[in-house]
């Protein structure tokens, strides 16, 4: 009796597993890493995005030129943006090359990127920098450029914001149609607004300014609005209700390694991917660094490869009591990214 019962109960699991959304997805695990650039070895800054032209998911990152035998963090500078796309639903990436956006003579960088898409065309917002340097600088500007395809990019200018050193937009659409864009200004998330994605106001003091970090990105899930920064110890969080006032929540995430592959020592600069009912977090990694910021240089004035290199990778996020978390990276989860047409 009590082994019939095991059968029943046994059978009972499989059937309600089979019938499960997750069944019906085609159940796949996130690989670790999710990407390694098989060029130079460096992929920072993602961002995702269902390309309506291809039919895929793309990955535009900042292509660090992590194996080049460069001074100082010129390895930074004359960067493309690359493309990662995957058409099984983000279980492989496969490499596609880099944009042409280049509107200048001479070679220049580009970091970065942004995209949305309006009005039947892709907006593309990232950190342009003339030229190449050795050593970080204090300069950058934003630059908007516009597509249909996603491959072919037409150059709409740069922006006008608070200052000529900017990087690292997130855009946001809120209920009344107004584009806001949040970007990094001295270490501080400073605010702009536009109406038509060409045409900008930004506010006269900074949103963020709690403690210096980059790279923020503003998102919307269970019933919030959120914004993760990179703070190079992990990503603080924040709360808001209105797109305004942001309430920062207690500890960051991200800030610890996992026992994956690369997953080491945090997470940096991430887009976040709200998939019907799931969140996603897509950042990049040092996995040869005891900490994000702890590279040193060499007697030639050269960072190793091992403290160059770059990997990006994927988590799932939760909301537990109002608190933003990461689910365990060490357990599997689920990962399924759902053609969006």
């Amino acid at each position: 009796m009590n082994h019939l019962l095991q059968i029943l109960i046994s059978s009972f699991f499989l059937l309600s597993f089979a019938f499960s959304d997750g069944w019906a997805q085609n159940i796949q695990q996130a690989p670790a890493p999710l990407f390694r650039d098989p060029v130079y070895d460096g992929s920072a800054d993602p961002v995702v995005f269902w390309n309506q032209h291809e039919k895929e998911w793309w990955m535009l990152y900042t292509q660090r030129r992590a194996n080049e035998n460069t001074a100082d963090v010129a390895y930074c500078y004359g960067n493309s943006i690359a493309i990662a796309s995957s058409a099984d639903h983000g279980k492989s990436w496969v490499y596609r090359g880099t944009l042409d956006l280049e509107f200048e003579r001479g070679k220049n960088t580009f970091w970065a990127p942004d995209v949305v898409y309006a009005n039947g065309k892709y907006h593309l917002f990232l950190a342009y920098i003339k030229g190449v340097r050795n050593h970080w600088s204090e300069e950058a500007r934003m630059a908007h450029y516009t597509s249909e395809n996603a491959w072919d990019w037409n150059y709409e200018g740069l922006l006008s914001l608070s200052s000529d050193n900017v990087i690292d937009g997130t855009l946001f659409q809120d209920k009344s149609g107004t584009w806001k864009m949040w970007y990094k200004d001295n270490n501080q998330s400073w605010l702009a607004e536009s109406d038509d994605l060409f045409n900008w106001t930004w506010r006269d003091k900074p949103v963020i300014a709690d403690r210096a970090h980059e790279g923020p990105k503003v998102f919307e899930f269970n019933g919030w609005y959120w914004m993760v920064t990179d703070q190079w110890s992990g990503m603080g969080v924040y709360r808001s209700d209105d797109l305004e006032n942001w309430k920062k929540q207690g500890e960051p995430i991200l800030a610890g390694s996992s026992s994956r592959p690369d997953d080491t020592p945090s997470g940096a600069h991430g887009d976040v991917l709200v998939v019907d009912d799931q969140a996603y977090i897509f950042y990049f990694t040092h996995p040869g660094r005891e900490k994000h910021s702890a590279a040193t240089l060499d007697a030639d004035g050269k960072y190793p490869y091992a403290e160059k290199r770059s990997s990006i990778q994927v988590a799932e996020l939760v909301v537990n009591d109002g608190k933003l978390e990461v689910k365990d990276r060490n357990q599997p989860f689920h990962f399924y990214l759902a053609n969006m047409d």
